[in-house]
């Protein structure tokens, strides 16, 4: 009989545990700055869209992301306008995870503010940066 009391609690006690678990882990989505509105600036900068092998149409140019990197970088040498940019979807190739990520890359180093259009909705690429040690 104490042998199916210890077996409940222990149990009990395993799924309480990997419930707390499993709060930590979902915890840090839904910060402030994660949940704040988007504002939405009436036009970009730059318009890039989507292509096919994980690459970028910019002004008609197919680019890979060290290439799109580059010429960013040089309209921001330029001193032309470069505070934000919007990925939009190719007519042969959905936004994928990959083109988000290649663009929060680029855009966390040269410094603006990308979005995302994706079925007719606007938001932003919001990046968080590890310290560096």
């Amino acid at each position: 009989m104490r042998l199916v009391v210890i077996q409940r609690s222990l149990r009990l006690l395993a799924l309480l545990v990997l419930t707390g678990l499993l709060a930590a882990c979902v915890g840090g989505a839904r910060t402030d700055a994660n949940l704040a509105p988007v504002a939405v600036p009436a036009s970009f900068d730059v318009i890039l869209v989507a292509e096919k092998d994980r690459q970028f149409d910019y002004m008609d140019v197919p680019l890979t992301e060290q290439d799109l990197r580059a010429a960013l970088n040089y309209r921001k040498e330029q001193s032309l306008p470069m505070s934000t940019a919007l990925l939009k979807r190719g007519e042969k190739a959905k936004i994928k995870d990959e083109h988000i990520v290649m663009l929060a890359r680029i855009a966390v180093a040269l410094g603006f503010t990308a979005y995302v259009e994706e079925d007719g909705e606007i938001n932003e690429v919001r990046t968080t940066v590890a310290p560096k040690d």
